[in-house]
């Protein structure tokens, strides 16, 4: 069942599995963005704060997966997709994914790691296409706050209807 977060009643779940299935990225990404726990709790209190409405995955009243929905101006971000490492390989993400891109008014644009070839992957196969660096770099300035060194190792992906502008 997908549900929308009640952040204050989920808040230590989320955190939970984003720590938990984040550690796909140890070894993957640069070590200078890598830090454990790779979510600090008041980092994704701010995320929240700034507008990530986080919608959950649940079987017998368990978590296994959450993702994120912003939405900013003339886009929608998703943010944020992680299920626990048990419950990969069961559809969860792409369960979470079609719910949030149902939700979105907006083209769509998803910000990953360029190291995270099985996210790429992923994305890729429920119809996002990979923009170009320039463009990439362009959107992670607009739309994300992130460190430049993020900037530089990280890919953005598209749903069919953004038009770009660059």
């Amino acid at each position: 069942m997908i549900t929308k977060s009640d952040v204050k009643k989920d808040l230590n779940s989320i955190y939970e599995i984003i720590n938990d299935a984040s550690i796909a990225y140890k070894g993957i990404i640069p070590a200078d963005r890598w830090k454990e726990p790779y979510m600090p709790i008041e980092e994704l209190t701010t995320q929240i704060n700034e507008g990530v409405e986080f919608w959950n995955y649940e079987e017998n009243n368990k978590i296994l997966g959450v993702m994120g929905i912003q939405f900013k101006n003339d886009a929608t971000l998703i943010r944020h997709a992680y299920v626990r490492t048990a419950a990969r390989q069961k559809g969860i993400g792409g369960k979470l994914l079609a719910q949030l891109t149902d939700m979105a008014e907006t083209p769509i644009l998803i910000g990953t790691w360029r190291d995270a070839s099985w996210a790429i992957s992923f994305y890729k196969k429920h119809g996002f296409r990979q923009l170009s660096d320039d463009e990439k770099n362009k959107l992670l300035k607009i739309y994300w706050s992130i460190p430049e060194r993020q900037v530089e190792t990280s890919i953005v992906l598209a749903s069919e209807d953004w038009k770009s502008d660059f």
